[in-house]
């Protein structure tokens, strides 16, 4: 029981203590985003290769909503490839150099897309 209570405690960033014994104390909804229409969606398509080890991968950057969102559009980037990849931070990886064919892919499911490097 002791072990439940300072679970709940803990997720408290911020606040120390109050003295009003009428507070309640709001967990905010956290990491649930409205995903917003793939029209205005401001997606970045990069390649990248930094700390890595030499391998380039491609980044989509920008997307705006919820990490169920963000995970099945990398599912269908990497369907599309035909390769490995990761969804993290609002952020998709994508292993190998796929930048122009995730560009039409994007484009072509109506998304607001920018090369950029």
């Amino acid at each position: 029981m002791a072990k439940n209570k300072k679970e709940k405690f803990k997720n408290r960033e911020g606040v120390v203590y109050s003295t009003n014994p009428e507070f309640n104390y709001f967990e905010g909804l956290s990491g649930l985003q409205e995903t917003l229409p793939n029209e205005e969606q401001n997606l970045i398509v990069r390649l990248d290769k930094k700390q890595r080890g030499g391998k380039i991968v491609t980044l989509v950057e920008g997307f705006v909503g919820s990490p169920d969102d963000l995970k099945d559009l990398g599912k269908m980037l990497k369907s599309k490839c035909g390769v490995g990849g990761s969804q993290k931070d609002g952020e998709i990886i994508i292993q190998g150099d796929f930048k122009e064919k995730i560009y039409q892919l994007l484009l072509a499911e109506k998304f607001k897309v920018k090369k950029s490097g």
